[in-house]
C-alpha cells in the first residue's frame, strides 16, 4: 500500500523552488490553491497523525505545528514576503524541559530531527551544569550513537568554552551550545514514505530527548 504522503515532498519542493524564483505576493496569491492543496492540506495532516503516533510515548503532551508561510521583514534588510521552505514541529512536553521533533522540506533540503532549538537562560544554566557533571558522558554517547545512524548536531553557538568551565574541559562542544539539536538528512529514495521513515527517525532520537526531558 502506498503512502498517503508520497507526493508531499517533491511538489512541496517544486513549489518552493518555483516561489524562490520571484518571491512575491502576486506570485504567491496567483498560487495559493496549489499552496493549499499540495503543501498546507498533506502537512497539516502529516502533523496530526504523527502527533498520534507520539502520544503513546507515556507521558508526553505532543502539540503539532506548521509554520506559516510568511517572513516577519519588520526588522529584516530582506524583504521578500515568503519563506522558501516548509518547516513542521512537534512540540512535546513532558516531566522536564519542553523538547521537540522537527521535520523540514526545501529546494536544497530534507531534514528530519530533534531537541532543544533554544534554551532559555535558566535552561541554558541547568544544561551546562548537566553537562559539566555524569549528563555530559550520556548525552556524548548518545550523540555519537546517533551518529552511526546519521543523525548528527548544529556546530556550537559559542567560539569558546564559556566561563567557569575549563577551555579543556572534555565536553566542551557541548559547554559551547545554547541548543541542541540533532539532524539526518532523509535521502530521495525515502521521500514517498515519510509516514514510515519519519517515525524510524524519531524512534531512534527518543533517548536524546528523555535526557533533555530529565535536565
Amino acid at each position: 500500500m502506498s503512502d498517503p504522503f508520497a507526493h508531499l515532498i517533491p511538489d512541496a519542493r517544486a513549489f518552493l523552488a518555483d516561489l524562490a524564483k520571484t518571491n512575491t505576493r502576486d506570485w504567491f496569491n496567483d498560487n495559493k490553491q496549489r499552496f493549499e492543496t499540495e503543501l498546507k492540506t498533506p502537512a497539516t495532516l502529516l502533523l496530526d497523525q504523527i502527533a498520534y503516533d507520539l502520544k503513546t510515548n507515556p507521558g508526553w503532551q505532543v502539540t503539532p505545528k506548521l509554520f506559516r508561510p510568511h517572513r516577519d521583514v519588520r526588522f529584516s534588510k530582506d524583504k521578500t514576503p515568503y519563506h522558501t521552505h516548509l518547516h513542521m514541529l512537534w512540540t512535546i512536553t513532558g516531566p522536564g524541559l519542553q523538547t521537540g521533533l522537527f521535520f523540514g522540506i526545501a529546494p536544497d533540503y530534507v531534514k528530519a530531527g530533534g531537541g532543544i532549538m533554544a534554551f532559555d537562560k535558566e535552561a541554558l544554566t541547568r544544561w551546562r551544569a548537566a553537562i559539566d557533571g555524569p549528563t555530559g558522558d550520556i548525552i556524548a554517547k548518545t550523540c555519537a550513537d546517533l551518529a552511526d545512524h546519521g543523525l548528527t548536531p548544529d556546530q556550537p553557538d559559542l567560539k569558546r568554552v564559556p566561563a567557569p568551565y575549563d577551555k579543556t574541559h572534555r565536553h566542551g562542544d557541548f559547554l559551547r551550545r545554547k541548543s541542541m539539536t540533532v539532524w539526518a538528512d532523509l535521502p530521495k529514495a525515502k521521500w514517498p514514505a515519510p509516514t514510515k521513515e519519519l517515525p524510524i527517525v524519531f524512534r531512534r532520537l527518543q533517548p536524546l530527548l528523555e535526557q533533555l526531558q530529565a535536565i
